[in-house]
Parts: C-alpha cells; sequence; structure tokens
C-alpha cells in the first residue's frame, strides 16, 4: 500500500491504521472500539475510531506526491528569544520564593512555514530511524477526510509515558531531571521529580482506589539519543465504574509538563509564555475500549502542523522544568539540547 495526502494515517511504533471509522471530540463517546486519541495542552480533545492497527510501516511505500520532506535548519525561529526566556526563568523563580510554586515547566516552540504538502509521514520514518522512541507516534489526518476545520498532522518522538492502562490498573511514568549524561545531573533534576512523583500520585488518586497508588520503581536513569533523564512509576488500581472522560479530566495536563501545584503552575505558564502550546505537552496516544487497555504519551520531542497558523507551519516544542534552584543559561541550554537532535533530523 501507499500514502496519498487524501488518507487518514496513524502510526504508533511500526504498527500503522488506515480505516477511519469515526470522529469525535468528547471523550464521553469513547464506548467502545479502538480508538486514536490527541489532547491539546489546553484540554481540546480529539478521538478518531480506526479499525485495529493491520499494517506495518514497512508496508508504506514512498509517497510520490511530496516534493519537500524536509524542513530547513536555518529556518527555525523561536517564538522567545534567549533573552526573553531567560528573565522568564527568574519570574517563575520569584514565583517560587513568594510560595505561590514549588516547580513549573517553562516553554518555548520553534517554527517555520511548510509547503503544504510537507509529508509528516515521511518526518516520521526519520524520527523512527535517527530517534527510536517507546512512544513513538503518527497522526496524518487531512481535514477532507475527517470532516474537521484544520488538519491534524504530528510526528512525534516521545520518550514519556502519560498514562497506561491494563484492565484497572492505571501506569504512569514521568522523567524530571535531563542531562547529558548521568555524571552531569544535578540534585535539581532529582528534587524535580521528586515533586513531580508526588503530583501524579495525587491526581491518580482522584480515579483510583484508596490505598492502590504506589511508587514501585523511583529516579531511575534512562538512556535516549543525546541524553538521559531520570523517571519514576506510579500505579494505581482504578475505581469501577470511572470511564476515560474522568480520566483524562483528573490527570491532564501532565504533571511533569505544568509543575506543583498545578493549578498554580497552569495559570504562571499563561503568564510568562506568550502561546498556546496546542499539541506540544498534550497527550497522544490510542485506547482500546473494548478491552480496557491503553497506552499515552506525554506529547514532547513532537513536531505538528500549527492548529492555528493561517498559513501551514510545522512546530516544535521544548523546555524545562524551573525550580529555585535554576540558572537561567542553563535552563535555556536544556531546551536546546532537548531540541538539536531532533531539529538535524527533520532538516536532513
Amino acid at each position: 500500500m501507499s500514502v496519498n495526502s487524501e488518507q487518514a494515517v496513524v502510526g504508533f511504533g511500526e504498527h500503522i491504521a488506515t480505516e477511519l471509522i469515526r470522529v469525535c471530540q468528547d471523550p464521553a463517546e469513547l464506548t467502545s472500539g479502538w480508538w486514536a486519541v490527541m489532547q491539546t495542552f489546553e484540554g481540546e480533545f480529539y478521538g478518531f475510531e480506526f479499525a485495529r492497527p493491520t499494517s506495518s510501516l514497512a508496508d508504506l511505500l514512498p509517497t510520490p506526491y511530496v516534493t519537500a520532506a524536509s524542513a530547513r535548519r536555518e529556518l527555525w525561529t523561536s517564538n522567545i528569544s534567549q533573552r526573553a526566556y531567560e528573565n522568564g526563568v527568574e519570574e517563575v523563580r520569584r514565583a517560587i520564593e513568594r510560595g505561590w510554586v514549588y516547580q513549573t515547566n517553562y516553554c518555548r516552540i520553534l517554527k517555520q512555514a511548510i509547503e503544504p504538502n510537507f509529508d509528516f509521514v515521511e518526518l516520521y520514518r526519520k524520527l523512527l530511524s535517527g530517534n527510536p522512541a517507546p512512544h513513538a507516534t503518527l497522526f496524518h489526518l487531512p481535514r477532507n477526510v475527517t470532516s474537521l476545520s484544520r488538519d491534524i498532522k504530528i510526528a512525534s518522538a516521545s520518550p514519556e509515558l502519560f498514562l497506561s492502562r491494563q484492565g484497572r490498573l492505571l501506569k504512569s511514568s514521568p522523567i524530571k531531571g535531563t542531562a547529558t549524561s548521568a555524571k552531569d545531573m544535578l540534585d535539581k533534576d532529582s528534587a524535580e521529580n521528586v515533586m513531580i512523583v508526588d503530583l501524579i500520585r495525587n491526581d491518580l488518586s482522584h480515579v483510583c482506589k484508596p490505598g492502590t497508588v504506589l511508587v514501585p520503581d523511583m529516579l531511575r536513569l534512562e538512556e535516549h539519543p543525546g541524553l538521559v533523564h531520570l523517571v519514576s512509576d506510579v500505579t494505581g488500581e482504578l475505581h469501577d465504574g470511572f470511564d476515560w472522560q474522568q480520566i483524562l479530566q483528573a490527570m491532564c495536563p501532565a504533571g511533569s509538563v505544568s509543575g506543583a501545584p498545578k493549578s498554580s503552575s497552569l495559570q504562571l505558564i499563561s503568564q510568562v509564555e506568550p502561546e498556546k502550546r496546542e499539541v506540544y505537552c498534550g497527550v497522544l496516544g490510542w485506547i482500546d475500549v473494548d478491552e480496557n487497555t491503553a497506552e499515552l504519551a506525554v506529547a514532547i520531542r513532537t513536531f505538528w502542523q500549527s492548529l492555528s497558523a493561517a498559513e501551514p507551519t510545522i512546530c516544535f516544542g521544548t523546555g524545562a522544568g524551573i525550580t529555585y534552584d535554576s540558572d537561567p543559561a542553563g535552563e535555556w541550554f536544556e531546551t536546546e539540547l532537548k531540541a538539536n537532535h531532533l531539529l538535524g533530523i527533520a532538516s536532513s
């Protein structure tokens, strides 16, 4: 088979689904079937019911309609300059000093204009080859197929599990702590992780049975292309009768990309960040309602077509968790570290 610009395709790792059945924008409609789902950081939900994946990425032949599959490295522009970002870090530190927040994730968005036929399927192939990730995700959903008001086009190399489900068992694996190597990890990194684990425990407690929320693994080191992360696992047993609308309402947005306390951090983010994050830091994944299974990732290390720009625009978000001990220049460097390898792949 081959993909063309008029076809709906979603991919998770090497598994591809192409038979779109219906579209919804309310998680309450997830009552049966297999769904690819996306929710923006601001809470806008999209569900796409497909026949279960039966194809592999190897079955997708080169896409002959494409003439421009690569972004240009020199054309990426940041919506926050280095000086403004470092000033923003200081603003977050002042909020921590006042006791308003303990930690807040502060992000910026890189973007550039693209041709209307820019190939997110080919970009996804490049990511799988050049930056293998445990939660790689593809959405190629043209508006003329979905009847939505916008295209949903995403290629993600996310390393972070937002939420998995196996029967009643829910699991979240927040990432907090990033460095070029294990020896470069700071005390700040482990402190961040501990704070966010506590936040995830609280979020899960709203939908899980009392006494079942546990932390079976804490502060393990995971290696990814060009960097290392600290990762923890938080699990819980879902209450009887809870549906996906209630789960997403309790858990979103992800604590690792918002902050603690979450409500105060979200207010602070709206003050220091100049525009919506859209897909970035939202949720990407699949839900099998009939089997009570799911795998949802935090939409980091993610390229997407802007949901708001007048002309086709590719976006990539990058950010850092800010604590009182944060060094503004160091936090800017962390955002550069997270972006550098992936921008190179997209520009190849």
